[in-house]
């Protein structure tokens, strides 16, 4: 997907505070839970620069999915590793989801004519801005859900598999990286989307129950 320049300007501050505080909150949940490897490592912060992964950024302003630099946690901090893992891992989709809602009500809000006083060369730009961080922080939302490693996925599907089946998850993260890129990379040579195809129910359904589009 190409974007023009104006529209490149508006994509960006959703796309930052959407990874900012997906990772934040990786963080701020593990430091709840007692470990502060991410605190101690400078991650535990709302500076964009201190998550941005150059690539992933620019997956998610190019087809509406990508990620961060994962925050690390250390299990071993943790009081119930298995358990708390599944917390801290659900934290960073939780987070997008709740600035989808909030963006969902910011554009029904626009809607209802609350900014009418300002000019349109405004208002415009500011709903677009609020209608692209509603579907980027959706999509960023169940990407991440996918349990394939490095996803936070893998990680809950881990921590709720019985523990005679974590082998499965064990052969995802030796290959799940080359799973990931080789459906990426088909989306561009084919034309076709397995992700999106996987992501776009949920991106309609949540755009339309949080902000009526």
């Amino acid at each position: 997907m190409n974007f023009d320049l104006q529209t490149l300007i508006l994509i960006l501050p959703p796309v930052l505070l959407a990874l900012t505080f997906h990772e934040f909150m990786h963080g701020y949940a593990a430091y709840k839970f007692g470990d502060n490897t991410a605190k101690n490592m400078g991650r535990l912060t709302f500076n964009p620069l201190a998550h941005l992964d150059p690539i992933g950024t620019l997956m998610i302003i190019l087809v509406r999915f990508g990620w961060a630099k994962p925050v690390p946690v250390n299990p071993y901090n943790l009081r119930n590793p298995r358990q708390d893992m599944v917390i801290i891992s659900a934290a960073g989709p939780a987070a997008n989801l709740a600035l989808g809602l909030i963006s969902g009500l910011l554009l029904r809000f626009i809607r209802t004519g609350a900014l009418a006083a300002l000019p349109q060369s405004i208002v415009n730009p500011v709903y677009l801005m609020v209608y692209f961080s509603l579907q980027i922080n959706i999509a960023l939302a169940f990407f991440n859900l996918i349990p394939i490693p490095p996803l936070d996925g893998s990680k809950i599907l881990r921590g709720v598999i019985p523990r005679e089946q974590e082998h499965i998850v064990d052969w995802l993260e030796h290959y799940g990286g080359f799973i990931l890129m080789g459906l990426i990379l088909s989306s561009y040579i084919t034309g076709f989307s397995v992700i999106g195809m996987f992501l776009r129910p949920f991106i309609l359904f949540f755009s339309r129950l949080f902000g009526g589009v």
